[in-house]
C-alpha cells in the first residue's frame, strides 16, 4: 500500500523485534560529503563519456573527407545544396514590383501551414515521386516529405501537394494540381510554377481567412518562394511576415491603417479589371529588413560577411 507514513512508521524490525524507522538507515549529510569526495572525481566523468562522439560501426563506415566547408554529395536524394544564396550580392538590391503575374492557387479559409508544405508520405503520382523514381528510389523508399526536408527539390514538388488541399482553380481535382492560363489545361502545379518560371512569369497565392494557420513550419515559406510566388493575397494571416522569405503577405480585409496599403489590379481573361487597396503585412522594422535581404537565411548571411 501507498498509505504510510515514511517519517514515523516502521520500515521493518530488527532480529529482536524492534522497528526500524527511516531515520535510523538515513545518511546525515556528512556521511554523504564524505563518500562523495572519496569516490567521486573527474575520471567517472572522462570515462563515461570517452568515444560519446565516435559513434557506432555504421556511422564509422560512412568515412568523410576533410574540407573547409560541406562537402555536397550530388547522389543524395536526402541532403541537397538548396539555392538560397545563388546570384547573391554583398548589398541587397530593392524588391522588384509584382507585375503581370498569374495565380497559381486560388484557395479558401484556414489553409495550414500542412496544407502549403505536408509532411506526411509521398503520393505515388506525385511530381516528388517522379523526381525520386529517376535517381533510383524505388516507390517503398520515398519516406515522407518531413524526413526529405534537406532536399530542396523533393520539397518544392511536395508545395501545396497535400491530398486534401482545394485548389479553385483546379475544376474540382484534389491536391497539388492548378490551371496552367498559358494553355488552359489541369496539370501539376509543380510543372505549371516551372513553365511559368521559364517565361519569367511571377506568381501570386490568393487565400480567404487565416492563410498559413497552424504549427510553424518553415518550409510552409521557402517552398513557395522556390516554386516563384512573389506574393501571398489573404483576408488575413496565420502566420507573420518575418515567416515568408520572400513572398510579400498582403493582406486585403478592410479598415487597416494606410502606411503600407497598396493598389492591387487584376485582370480577367476578358480583358476586364479591378482594382482594390490591400496591405503589405511586413509590420515591423526587422521583417522589413528580412523582405529586403530576400529573406532571413540571406540576411543572417550578410550580417557575418
Amino acid at each position: 500500500t501507498m498509505d504510510a507514513d515514511l517519517e514515523h512508521d516502521a520500515l521493518g524490525t530488527r532480529p529482536d523485534g524492534t522497528p526500524v524507522l527511516l531515520a535510523d538507515i538515513w545518511p546525515s549529510d556528512e556521511e554523504i560529503a564524505a563518500l562523495v569526495a572519496q569516490h567521486v572525481d573527474c575520471s567517472l566523468y572522462e570515462e563515461g563519456t570517452r568515444g560519446l562522439y565516435d559513434g557506432d560501426a555504421a556511422w564509422a563506415a560512412l568515412g568523410s573527407e576533410p574540407s573547409d566547408t560541406f562537402s555536397w554529395d550530388d547522389a543524395s536524394t536526402y541532403v541537397r545544396r538548396a539555392p538560397y544564396f545563388d546570384g547573391m550580392e554583398r548589398e541587397p538590391s530593392a524588391p522588384k514590383p509584382v507585375e503581370a503575374a498569374r495565380a497559381l492557387a486560388l484557395l479558401g479559409d484556414f489553409i495550414t501551414t500542412d496544407h502549403i508544405s505536408p509532411a506526411g508520405s509521398i503520393a505515388a503520382d506525385s511530381p516528388a515521386a517522379r523526381y525520386l523514381e529517376e535517381r533510383g528510389v524505388a516507390p517503398a523508399d520515398f519516406n515522407t516529405y518531413g524526413a526529405r526536408r534537406g532536399n530542396h527539390e523533393v520539397m518544392m514538388r511536395g508545395t501545396f501537394a497535400n491530398v486534401k488541399l482545394q485548389n479553385k482553380l483546379a475544376e474540382g481535382k484534389k491536391g497539388g494540381w492548378t490551371r496552367d492560363f498559358a494553355t488552359g489545361e489541369v496539370r501539376p502545379l509543380f510543372d505549371a510554377a516551372m513553365d511559368y518560371e521559364a517565361a519569367e512569369t511571377p506568381l501570386v497565392v490568393v487565400a480567404g481567412k487565416m492563410y498559413g494557420s497552424g504549427s510553424s513550419r518553415d518550409w510552409a515559406a521557402k517552398g513557395p518562394a522556390l516554386l516563384g510566388i512573389r506574393a501571398a493575397f489573404a483576408e488575413s494571416l496565420g502566420l507573420d511576415g518575418s515567416e515568408l522569405y520572400t513572398v510579400a503577405p498582403i493582406d486585403f480585409s478592410q479598415g487597416l491603417p494606410e502606411p503600407r496599403v497598396v493598389d492591387v489590379t487584376a485582370e480577367r481573361a476578358d480583358g476586364q479589371t479591378t482594382t482594390f487597396r490591400a496591405t503589405v503585412r511586413v509590420d515591423t522594422p526587422t521583417e522589413g529588413r528580412y523582405y529586403q535581404h530576400g529573406g532571413i537565411l540571406p540576411f543572417v548571411l550578410r550580417s557575418l560577411l
